[in-house]
């Protein structure tokens, strides 16, 4: 496995410092969020600054966007860091597409997530082969490339796409059409075993693809001191009361408690969330080992379900140094 790190949410003045020990302390990719930030914007300091560390978003909200911004924005920081960016992409749920970001939700999820990777797709091909630009789909008909707009050809022009998701149908569409699938932190081994990766594999077959081509991250959540256990049962509550979040905790018998999580945190209860998640629960959902014993317990539960793993924590140069390092070292 290869291990990732985080960014934390943070200006942009501190990310070339953070980006610099990241490389230097070893680790693979360094993914930002879109959750207070822009996702893309770290990506240029992260090129600038380092020289082998990979980079990328996870996720940054496609839904947000437009295909040709997307394009763009990945084409630029590809040529930037000689091919080191990974263009990771996510659906969010609606209520923060339609209430925060003033976009329309799409009636099928995986349909119009399809039609923009292809349009982007589509947008490359135009710029490295200069072949006309020519998309059409149900939500994009694009077919405008002017050479006053076109980039031009880059040296490292596979950009790789990995697809965020929780459920089967997004997974399913990684293994059609991406080069990764993050699955979602809120899961345990039995989902990604009897869930995600089978419905990864039936888009593989679908498209001709063995599933090695699709590569497997996941952050995961960890244990290794009482602080950490209550954070954990807040953020494993928080997740557990989304709708659209169901489908894991049926497959373990916990419907009731995903309902009683949805009633509580639509009366913004949020302090009595954390209660419903008892220790059985904790275990399916996080990794509980000492600092000493967590590389050989994130083997003992990733080796085999994913090919890269991060930790439910952002990375900090300063904090928890040596932690970082046991971990790196371990596996």
């Amino acid at each position: 496995m290869l291990i990732d790190a985080t960014l934390p949410p943070t200006g942009l003045s501190a990310i070339p410092s953070i980006a610099q020990a990241a490389e230097s302390m070893g680790f693979n990719t360094l993914w930002s969020t879109e959750t207070m930030h822009d996702p893309f914007l770290p990506g240029a300091l992260i090129a600038e600054h380092t020289r082998e560390l990979n980079f990328g978003t996870a996720v940054a909200i496609a839904f947000a966007r437009s295909p040709a911004n997307l394009a763009y924005t990945a084409w630029d920081l590809a040529q930037a860091s000689s091919g080191r960016f990974i263009l990771g992409l996510g659906t969010q749920v609606k209520a923060h597409i339609v209430r925060r970001f003033g976009m329309p939700w799409p009636e099928s999820v995986v349909g119009k997530l399809r039609e923009q990777v292809e349009a982007v797709r589509a947008f490359w091909n135009t710029w490295q082969t200069n072949q006309p630009l020519n998309f059409r789909g149900e939500h994009y008909k694009l077919n405008l490339m002017s050479p006053f707009f076109n980039p031009g050809p880059i040296k490292y022009p596979d950009i790789p796409i990995y697809i965020a998701g929780v459920n089967s149908g997004l997974a399913r569409l990684a293994g059609e059409i991406a080069q990764g699938f993050h699955a979602h932190p809120f899961h345990t081994p039995r989902y990604l075993r009897e869930v995600i990766l089978p419905a990864i594999q039936q888009g593989a077959d679908k498209a001709g693809r063995s599933q090695a081509e699709i590569k497997i991250a996941t952050s995961a959540f960890v244990v290794t001191s009482p602080e950490e256990k209550a954070f954990v049962r807040a953020q494993i509550a928080f997740y557990a009361s989304t709708p659209s979040y169901r489908p894991v905790m049926q497959l373990h018998g916990w419907d009731d408690i995903a309902s009683q999580l949805s009633t509580l945190a639509a009366s913004a209860a949020w302090a009595d969330m954390a209660g419903l998640i008892d220790d059985d629960m904790l275990r399916e959902f996080a990794v509980i080992a000492t600092p000493a014993d967590l590389p050989s317990a994130l083997q003992e539960r990733y080796l085999g379900l994913v090919d890269r793993l991060g930790i439910y924590i952002p990375f900090k140069p300063g904090e928890r140094d040596e932690f970082w390092k046991h971990l790196l070292q371990g596996i």
